[in-house]
Formats: structure tokens, C-alpha cells, sequence
């Protein structure tokens, strides 16, 4: 039977919201799990790597839904912030661009973009077309629970407002001055999400070391003040235009762009003229602290934009500053072009300063040379001064012509001279950032420094050691995450809460202000409790008060003046409250590695603030980024690939496997069409063979080979199961759909009669280790198998230690390693023989293997054997060293089958299946025992028989 998964799709889906498989309610006495996922943007369709994420948390909800627990699975779409804003107003401006990705990428009708310039119609089109591909996907959710955020909930806004109240109660939001990244256009903080461009980059403070030129200074923006020892020249774009200022009283030169940086970072700026970087070439300045006259020099790498425009060169350790000197040594002419003495460049020698594990001298230099960096326009410069800056400060310690700082390493001179110069007065700071910033208006942001902003204060160092000691105790998959988020706690600042565009909830005590992006979807996850009463019209926005929620997630408060205050059924509240109770803490939220340093690590911040302990989240996973093709996702390159696109071209149970078989862990993920057409046609192989098994007339009985087929079976059901325990979910794929499949494969090889029996209990078994990764097919197999209800909800498969045999398992290894030696010496001899002797080992043999085998290491084994070789008066050590050695590198269940299972009779089981291996490999096979009477064996081969390996003669 051929599967029509278009119709099969269609058919199951309905039946789920139909039937309400997965809306979860509170069952007393059941356990749960309640699973997160965060809730997407909608200024655009779902991606796969939208649903690589979700797919992820459907097939362990799905699969500990099966185990029997009471699984909570909500959805919800995000609104708030400038991602929707900023795209009505560019269709509203016209942009060509926006509009051809929509209609190209997206397939939104042109009517529909001509709506577009409402943002509030762009998020409701996209949140229905997005609802039906997540449907579509198969994700098992509870959509009874479903809402949207930003003020045009008024439900969940009331919700935001309580959680900002409380924050700004217990002292985690404050008003300051502190720097953010800034969209001048909008007039606002720019969050991570609220960007076109560079999602995670934070403003970072430069060090201004000041070189004296005149009656003036160069301020020269650094990340690295302690290598001001090492100084040769200062670096100037030629090309770029600088300015002469008075800031704050005193003359400065820097590129024009600072100025402004200057005036938003507070600081009072007099610009007193402009000049060309050409004209500062060749003048002279002096070194703050060591006073050495050192020249100004032309430098392309220069950015005008990025830091002052002004650098100083160390080309002993910054790989950029030795290949500039170096272009310019190289190329006199150009010297000669902005009227300077080649001399000048040509008397400049490197500086070392820096004594640095794994490198010589000069490590800049040695880096460049090591990965072949051309000059300083190539873009393997960067991976060069990663690789120097990262070495020399976790290892670097200054040298003896550093003077007081001799010594140090570099991590703790930095600061000590970067305070020095600071005293001073030889330097200043600046705040920066270290790359492009593009909010999603399209304006290139910048630093500013806000005196009346209200800030998250992640900064508190109380709060961080909550949030420390919720990461000690919560499950983290991978582990390798862990200490990620301890690095995220540790260096994360306190963070710009409010905005003043976009789509969100106005700040409780200031509606000028928006509560920004990541800031509202934090705590989130509870309000799923509520949204389903919302929804179903017993609560409105009205009767959500603060001692509502404070008594609903917080138990504050008394139940009878809460119902008097909100004007609800005190019944009404107290089931709110229980369903709250039963279902947090959060059992597991996940996400992509791109989170952790802001949306997922905010959410364990705020848990800490405002929940008891015993309602802190008790699981957070964390996944790869999805590429395509090899290369990062992005509309602007056009690879950008969108779930329905997808499922429309592969079905939805082909798309979510090739998904989840593309990487675990951190790894990331790369979405190849021709790895999910092969798919497709793989599980359209499972469903034809599956349904031609449910027609199949009672044949065949219960035998040896059935039993080896029921044990593999076992052993798989506990890998996939141990596999998705820890959400390593290709591994379980892997297993699930490829080694089942093989381990049926061979039993047909070798059943000349294949038994139904068993075959229908492997195939109901093989349905349900599939369900959780291809839902649809597994529906649709499960009723053609005489399942009972949805498959779902079927009981997971559990390991059944009576069914394994032990025995069955290693006569069947002993057949597969005959069968596959023979087959290695037709390959390596390229013969074509007539007829295979096949020699079993003798009895001794096995006595001494056995042995071996139970010891703990080769040296214990080797010990074993020769003890028992000697008590059964055996004078080969050669041969007892062997089988010692043999019988210790089997390991893992090889080892535990062999065990188990004691002496084969392999004569016997190869008798048994002679015919099978003459029928596959097309030549007579003789089986001979190697001390039984007449062996033939012109060679002497069966000498060389051990257990489990028999020795091989082919004529």
C-alpha cells in the first residue's frame, strides 16, 4: 500500500483538534510535564529553523505523553517591540525590498502586503498563517491556551503590568544612567530581537589612550590599554575625515562620526575644525607613560565609525597592526604617495612585551605567517587577532620592559594600567559597539547613555546568585550548556527594560515608556493557565487585578477578598489557583544556543525574583542554529526556506525527521531538500512495509530467529527510550528508524518463512518508537495494525527483560561474523571460490575465552586464561594470549550478550544455517569442528578457530 501522506495529514490532524488529543487539564495523582517553547515572532513565516526548535519539544512532549504523564504543551505568538512596526513602516515608505520578500519568500498575497502597513493586520495574518503550519507540523499542543502579547491583549497586558510592578516592589528594576544601544530614528533602546543586524552585541567599553600631538591629543580607542608598552606609531585613515574638538575643555582629534558619539555619551563637545586624515600623516606624538616620540601613518583597517578613528600600533602581538607596517614596507611608493620618508616605516622595529605560552617573540607576526594572512584586507586577519588576543590574555604575562607591571599577567595588568593612565589623566573611556547594530527601522544604531532609562538591574549581585544557585540544581540538556549560562550570569549587566516604539504593554508607572522585547516574555509560561480561562470567557481583563495574580501565583492575599476585589466566584479563583499549582514549575523550556545570553537566561532571572523555590523552572535544553544548505539561513541571500514550503514539497513527517536526524545537542543543524527527499522515500518504504505486514495470512512459528528478533527489539526500545530521556533525539531517530529497520532486514534475510506473529508485535512496537517523530504516518499505521485509539496515546514501549535472549542474540552475532568474514576474503582475494571450510574453535578454547571474558581489564584477562590454560594442561601460550586479548576487547552489550548467553555450540548453530549462507554467498559451505575426526584442512587453518571468530579455508 502506497502512502498518501498529503490525505494522511489531513485526516489525523483534524481528528486530534476534533477529539482534543492534546489538551491537557489537571489530573490530580498523574504526574506532568509541562514543556515551553518560546513563543515566535509573527512579522514573517515560520522557518525550519522555527521548526527544528519546536520539533524538538513536540517529540519529547509526545513521547512522555505516551509514558503515561499528563503533558502540557502551549503555544503562543509574540507581538511586542519594533520587528512588526519596523516592517509596516518600510510597505508603507514602499520598500520594493520588503515587499518582493514577502511576496517571494512568504507567498503573502499582494492584497494582503497592500495591509501590511497596519501592523497590528501584518501580526494577525501572520499569527492565523503560522497557527495553521504549526497544525500542520503536527506539533501537539493544547491551542486552548493560545494568546498573543503587547497591549492588544488587554489580558495578558494586564499580566506584563503585574510582573513589572513586582519587579519594580522588590527593588529588580531602576531607574539610572546607563549606556545602550540606541536607534536615533526611533528614539529608543534597541533590543536584541528588535534588530535587523547584530542580535546580541552589547555596548563595550574602550580605553582612550591619549597621545600628545601638539597642543592637542589623539585619543586611541583600545581594548587592550597594557600594550601601550609595546606602542611603534599611531594608525590614521587617510581617506577619512577627522575633526578637531574641544571636549569637555580639552583639544581632541578624532574621525567625525565620534563627535557624535561623544554628545550621546554626555559628553560636551566644540567642534573647532575639519581636516583630512592625510593631513595628520607623518607628524610626530608622544607615547603616554613611557613618553616615546613615535609618527602617525596611513592604515586602511582604520574605521572612522568604529571606536575614534584613531589607533595605536603594537605589531609585535595585534596581527592587523604588523600587517599594515608590513604592507607599508612593502610598498614605498605609497609612503612616497602621502609625502613620507620610506625611512620613517623602515626604522620602526616590532616591541615584544608580552611572554606568551605556545608562541615565539613576536606572536602577531607568527599568527599571520602560521595561517597565511595576505595583508590586512583579508579577512582571515581576524581569525589571527582572535587567536593572539584570546592566547595572550588567558596566558600572557608582561615582560621585563614593562616596568613596575613585569610580571603581571596580562589579565591584571590591563586594568592596573588602564586605572594608571585614567589617574593620570593620560586616558579616557568611551563606549562603543564592537559590531554593526541595525534596528529593524533600518537606522544604523549606536551608544547613548540614558540618564532616565529604567533598567532590569541583572547586575544585582544577590539576584545573580539565585539565578547560580537555580542553574546548580535544574537539568540542563546538554550539560555542556551549564557552564555557558554561568558565564552569561556572571558577565550580564543591567539591562534596558523599556522603549519608547512598537507594539508592547505600557510601563505601569511611566506610559511614555513600552516594556521592551525580551523583557515581557519571561515569566511568560504561567500565564498559559490563565489564557485557557481567558479564553473560554470566565476571565475578562477587567477581573485581573494585582491580588488576583498575587494570590493565583503567589498565594498572597485571602480568598475571600480577592473575590471581592476582582468580583469572581471564589470557586473560580481557587481552581485557578490549583491548576497553577499542578502545573508549574516549568518541567523543560528550549530553545536555540542564540537565547542563553539573553531570552532564556532573562527566564531564569525572573523566576528567581519572583517565585518561591519550589516553583523555579526545573529544565532548560538548549539546540544548534539552523543553516541550509551548508550556509547561515537569511532572506537577503535567498535561502531562506519556510516550513510550509517545505511540508508542501516533503509532508510534515518526512520534514520533522529530516529535522531532528540533523543534529543534537548544540551542534547546528543543516537543513539539505535532498536529506528530506530521501526521507520522504524512507518512511514511504516503513509505511509500505508495515501495512503489507497488517494484510500478511498467518504464517511461520515462534524459533530461535523470532526470539533473536523480539530481544534486538528490547535492546532498542531501551536505547531510544534512554535517548530521548536526555533529548538526544537523533540518536533515537537513528536507532528507531535505521537499526530497527536493519534488524528486520536481516530477519527476513534469514527467515525462509517469515512468522506473522512476530512480525506484528515488532511492528507495534516499531509504530510507536516512530510516533513521537513522524506522528501522522504512525496514526495512520497504528489503525491499520488494530491499535487501539490514537497511537499518541498509545503506552510507550517498555523494556522487557524476559524477552531478551541471550542466547538467540549471540548465535545470531556468530552467523552475522561468519557471514561478513567470508565476505572480506572474497574482497581482499578477489577469488572465486567453490566451496568454504569453516572451522569452529575447540572446547578448550571456549573455557579459557569465557574466562577472560568476566575479567575486568586486558591484564586480568590475560592472567584468567593462562590460570585456566594451565589447569586444563594447555602449553600454547601463544594461543591462550590471544583468545585473552580477543575476549578483552569486546566491550558494551557485545560483552554482556556473550556473557550471558555461556558456551555457543557453534557447530551446531552453523549446521543449522548452512543453506542460508550458501544461498547468499553462492558456494558450498562445509562446517568442521577443530578436533573433531578427518577434518579436511590442507592449510592447517583451523587452528586459528577462536570463539566467535571461526577460522576460514576457501578453495
Amino acid at each position: 500500500m502506497a502512502l498518501d501522506w498529503k490525505s494522511v495529514e489531513e485526516k489525523w490532524k483534524e481528528r486530534w483538534l476534533r477529539d482534543g488529543v492534546f489538551n491537557a487539564d489537571p489530573e490530580p495523582g498523574k504526574p506532568k510535564v509541562f514543556i515551553t517553547f518560546p513563543f515566535p515572532y509573527v512579522n514573517g513565516r515560520l522557518h525550519v529553523g522555527h521548526g527544528f526548535s519546536a520539533t524538538r519539544l513536540d517529540v519529547y512532549a509526545r513521547f512522555k505523553r505516551m509514558q503515561g504523564f499528563n503533558v502540557l504543551f502551549p503555544f503562543a505568538w509574540h507581538w511586542t517591540g519594533e520587528p512588526i512596526v519596523g516592517a509596516a513602516e518600510r510597505i508603507s515608505k514602499g520598500d520594493e525590498k520588503v515587499m518582493r520578500t514577502l511576496r517571494l519568500i512568504d507567498k503573502v498575497p499582494q492584497e494582503e502586503i497592500e495591509k501590511f502597513t497596519d501592523p497590528v493586520y501584518m501580526a494577525r495574518y501572520y499569527m492565523e498563517e503560522n497557527k495553521k503550519t504549526a497544525i500542520d507540523m503536527g506539533l501537539s499542543v493544547d491551542w486552548r491556551r493560545e494568546f498573543h502579547t503587547s497591549s492588544h491583549h488587554p489580558a495578558f497586558s494586564k499580566f506584563v503590568t503585574w510582573q513589572f510592578n513586582r519587579l519594580k516592589k522588590l527593588g529588580y528594576i531602576v531607574r539610572g544612567t546607563h549606556p545602550v544601544v540606541w536607534c536615533p530614528h526611533c528614539q529608543s533602546p534597541t533590543g536584541d530581537h528588535d534588530r535587523l543586524e547584530g542580535e546580541g552585541v552589547s555596548p563595550e567599553v574602550y580605553t582612550l589612550v591619549k597621545f600628545r600631538c601638539g597642543d592637542a591629543f589623539l585619543p586611541a580607542a583600545t581594548f587592550r590599554p597594557e600594550t601601550i608598552f609595546g606602542a611603534t606609531n599611531l594608525w590614521i585613515n587617510p581617506d577619512a575625515i577627522y575633526v578637531e574638538a574641544v571636549v569637555d575643555g580639552e583639544k581632541w582629534i578624532v574621525s567625525k562620526p565620534t563627535v557624535l558619539k561623544l554628545r550621546e555619551q554626555l559628553r560636551k563637545v566644540e567642534v573647532l575644525r575639519e581636516l583630512k586624515g592625510v593631513e595628520l600623516l607623518g607628524l610626530s606624538c608622544k607615547t603616554p607613560i613611557i613618553d616615546r616620540s613615535i609618527p602617525i601613518l596611513p592604515a586602511k583597517f582604520v574605521d572612522p565609525e568604529s571606536g575614534t578613528g584613531v589607533v595605536f600600533s603594537v605589531p609585535a602581538h595585534a596581527p592587523y597592526d604588523w600587517l599594515a607596517l608590513r604592507d607599508l614596507k612593502r610598498n614605498p611608493e605609497l609612503l612616497k604617495s602621502y609625502e613620507l620618508n620610506p625611512k620613517i616605516v623602515e626604522a620602526i622595529d616590532p616591541i615584544s612585551i608580552i611572554k606568551v605560552e605556545g608562541f615565539s617573540e613576536y606572536p602577531a607576526i607568527e599568527a599571520v605567517d602560521r595561517l597565511g594572512v595576505k595583508d590586512q584586507m583579508d579577512p582571515k586577519a581576524d581569525e589571527a587577532t582572535r587567536l593572539v588576543y584570546r592566547k595572550e590574555y588567558h596566558t600572557g604575562v608582561m615582560k621585563e620592559n614593562c616596568w613596575s607591571y613585569s610580571g603581571l599577567r596580562v589579565s591584571e595588568a590591563k586594568e592596573e594600567i588602564a586605572e594608571e593612565m585614567r589617574r593620570a589623566g593620560l586616558a579616557d573611556q568611551l563606549y562603543d559597539l564592537p559590531e554593526r547594530v541595525v534596528c529593524r527601522c533600518t537606522t544604523k544604531c549606536m551608544v547613548k547613555i540614558l540618564t532616565d532609562q529604567w533598567f532590569l538591574k541583572y547586575s544585582d549581585p544577590e539576584w545573580k546568585a539565585k539565578v547560580k544557585k537555580l542553574l546548580s540544581r535544574t537539568k540542563i540538556f546538554p550539560e555542556a550548556a551549564r557552564n555557558y549560562f554561568f558565564e552569561v550570569v556572571d558577565w550580564l549587566r543591567d539591562w534596558a527594560c523599556a522603549r519608547r516604539t512598537g507594539l508592547g504593554t505600557p510601563l505601569p508607572w511611566d506610559p511614555s515608556w513600552i516594556v521592551e522585547t525580551l523583557s515581557d516574555s519571561t515569566i511568560y509560561m504561567a500565564f498559559y493557565i490563565i489564557a485557557k480561562y481567558v479564553n473560554m470567557g470566565l476571565l475578562r481583563p477587567e477581573n485581573l487585578t494585582e491580588e488576583f495574580f498575587d494570590y493565583v501565583f503567589l498565594g498572597e492575599g485571602s480568598l475571600e477578598e480577592v473575590s471581592k476585589v476582582t468580583g469572581l466566584r471564589s470557586e473560580l479563583i481557587d481552581e485557578v489557583r490549583r491548576e497553577f499549582l499542578y502545573w508549574y514549575p516549568v518541567d523543560l523550556r528550549g530553545s536555540g544556543k542564540d537565547l542563553v545570553p539573553n531570552h532564556l537566561t532573562f527566564f531564569l532571572f525572573h523566576h528567581t525574583a519572583i517565585f518561591p523555590e519550589e516553583l523555579w523552572p526545573r529544565g532548560v535544553t538548549v539546540n544548534g542554529i539552523m543553516r541550509v544548505e551548508g550556509e547561515k539561513m537569511s532572506k537577503s541571500k535567498g535561502n531562506f526556506v519556510t516550513l510550509k514550503d517545505a511540508m508542501e514539497s516533503y509532508g510534515a513527517d518526512a520534514v520533522r525527521c529530516t529535522l531532528m536526524i540533523a543534529a543534537e545537542d548544540m551542534d547546528d543543524p543543516d537543513w539539505r531538500s535532498d536529506a528530506c527527499k530521501d526521507m520522504r522515500e524512507k518512511l514511504d518504504l516503513v509505511f509500505k512495509f508495515i501495512s503489507s505486514i497488517a494484510s500478511m495470512p498467518s504464517s511461520g512459528t515462534m524459533g530461535l530467529l523470532e526470539r533473536w528478533s523480539l530481544s534486538r527489539l528490547q535492546k532498542r526500545v531501551k536505547a531510544v527510550t534512554e535517548a530521548l530521556e536526555q533529548l538526544k533525539n537523533r540518536t533515537a531517530l537513528e536507532i528507531a528508524l535505521f537499526e530497527v529497520w536493519n534488524d528486520i532486514r536481516w530477519y527476513l534475510r534469514r527467515a525462509q518463512t517469515p512468522c506473522r506473529e512476530a512480525l506484528l508485535e515488532v511492528a507495534r512496537t516499531w509504530v510507536r518508537l516512530l510516533a513521537p517523530f513522524a506522528p501522522f504516518m504512525c496514526e495512520e499505521l497504528w489503525s491499520l495494525l488494530g491499535g487501539e485509539g490514537f497511537v499518541s496515546k498509545a503506552p510507550w514501549p517498555s523494556y522487557d527483560e524476559s524477552k531478551v535472549d541471550y542466547f538467540a542474540e549471540a548465535s545470531e552475532s556468530l552467523v552475522q561474523q561468519v557471514m561478513d568474514d567470508l565476505r572480506e576474503v572474497l574482497r581482499a582475494t578477489g577469488m572465486t571460490p567453490s566451496r568454504a571450510h569453516v572451522y569452529v574453535a575447540s572446547k578448550w578454547k571456549w573455557d579459557v575465552y569465557l574466562k577472560a571474558l568476566e575479567a575486568p581489564s586486558p591484564r586480568e584477562a590475560i592472567k584468567v586464561a593462562h590460570q585456566v590454560a594451565r589447569e586444563l594442561k594447555v602449553k600454547d601460550p601463544k594461543i591462550v594470549q590471544k583468545i585473552a586479548l580477543e575476549a578483552s576487547s569486546v566491550s558494551g552489550d557485545r560483552r554482556e550478550v556473550r556473557l550471558r548467553a555461556g558456551r555457543l555450540d557453534e557447530y551446531e548453530v552453523l549446521t543449522s544455517v548452512k543453506d542460508f549462507l550458501e544461498r547468499e554467498l553462492k558456494f558450498e559451505i562445509k562446517i568442521w569442528e577443530e578436533e573433531g575426526e578427518k577434518v579436511y584442512d590442507p592449510k592447517g587453518r583451523r587452528f586459528n578457530a577462536m570463539p566467535y571468530k571461526p577460522a576460514l579455508y576457501l578453495e
